[in-house]
Parts: structure tokens; sequence; C-alpha cells
């Protein structure tokens, strides 16, 4: 009688399938799963969907600069309070002097236009001494309304409380230095934060007939080694 070998049935999976073929589907699993895993890695490492954009960080906000503080005090510049006057030689009850004013007389008659500085005066103004180069009175006064206004060289007319206009047409180098604070005399604080500063007029330092000064002292270039 034949010897019979009866084999041992393969275990069959859930799906029916045999066990033994079970290892290698497993290995096509889990490759695909890591090469899903690594794809999905490398698009969110490239920033999401193509063209999209990665936004940059926004860095701290800055606080502006505060604007510098503005100075408190004020430049007051000096002027004249109107057309000059003469005294009368009169006195009023308070023992203040009467004064008059130019037009007082220069309207009574015209004006002499040849009459200028340091020709000696006989009818008035006797003891003003005029040196201002070879200017005539006519040259700065204006003589169709009795010297009540400033003329400038080229005709226009300005008030006396702008005679500093008149003046800087002429000097104007010491004008110059008075714009920048060189020339001419002041009163107040240099720190405009701590106060006002007051300016003086040319006429409060300079007789307009006789502006020359002697300086304070002498220029560098007009000293001598000797």
């Amino acid at each position: 009688m034949a010897e019979v070998t009866l084999l041992e049935p393969s275990p069959i999976s859930p799906t029916g399938e045999s066990c033994s073929r079970l290892p290698w589907r497993w290995v096509g699993v889990i490759g695909l799963v890591i090469a899903v895993g690594l794809m999905a890695a490398g698009w969110v490492a490239l920033g999401g969907k193509r063209g999209h954009k990665t936004t940059e960080p926004t860095p701290p906000a800055t606080q502006p600069a505060s604007p510098p503080l503005a100075a408190s005090g004020f430049i007051t510049i000096r002027k004249p309070t109107g057309a000059p006057t003469i005294t009368s030689g009169i006195r009023d009850e308070k023992g203040r002097e009467v004064m008059i004013a130019c037009a007082t007389c220069h309207t009574t008659k015209p004006a002499n236009l040849d009459a200028k500085l340091g020709t000696p005066l006989t009818a008035f103004h006797q003891g003003l001494v005029g040196k201002h180069g070879s200017l005539s009175c006519v040259s700065c006064h204006n003589p169709a309304d009795g010297y009540g206004s400033l003329r400038l060289a080229d005709g226009k007319l300005v008030p006396y409380t702008e005679v500093m206009t008149l003046c800087a047409q002429c000097h104007g180098p010491q004008f110059r230095d008075y714009q920048h604070g060189a020339h001419g005399g002041m009163s107040g604080f240099w720190d405009l934060n701590k106060g006002g500063r007051v300016r003086n007029n040319c006429v409060d330092c300079h007789d307009a007939h006789a502006p020359s000064t002697r300086p304070l002292l002498r220029h560098p270039d007009q000293t001598t080694d000797s």
C-alpha cells in the first residue's frame, strides 16, 4: 500500500489570499506611504502650491524721531516810532519838551534841492552837522510830503519805521553782517529757548546825518607791527 503524504493547508488571509504572499504586499504599501510622505515634505518646504510666495516676517515698527523743539523766544528789531521831530525849545506844563514834526515847517515852502550835507545852514537846523559822503537832503528825504517819508534810490517811498531798508541799499556789507548777528547791538538771550532777543536799529547807534563812528577795535588788515 502506497504511503500518502498530507500537506498542511496554507493559512488563508481575511481577503482570501494566501498568507505566504502578504509580506511582499506590505512592503509595497509601506514604500508608497514613505514616497507620499517625502513628496508632502517637499511641497511644504517649497511653500505650498506652485506660485505661492512665502511671507517675510514684518519688522518691528519703529517710533518716528521727535521733531526739534521750536524756539520759544522771538527776535524783535527796534524801530523808530515814526517821522523824526525836532525840539521847539518849549516845555509843556509837565516839563516835557514840545516836539515839532519836520512837515510843520518844510511844507510851508519848496525844498532846496541843492542843499547838501555839510553846507552851512543859516535859516534853521544851524546845529545840524552833516557828513555822509556827497548826499544831499533829498537823497534820502522825500520833499513832496515835507520830508515826512524816506525815498530810496529808485524813487520808492518808505516810512521812517523802515529806515533800515534805506540804509541797506548803500551799506550792503554792514547789513549782511547785521543779518548774521555780527553787526549791531542787541540784548536778551543767545539761546532763544530761554527767552527773546531785542536788536538795535541802524539809527539807534548811528547818526543818520553823520553815521561814521570810531571803531572799538581796529580791523586786523589795518594794523601794523611798527
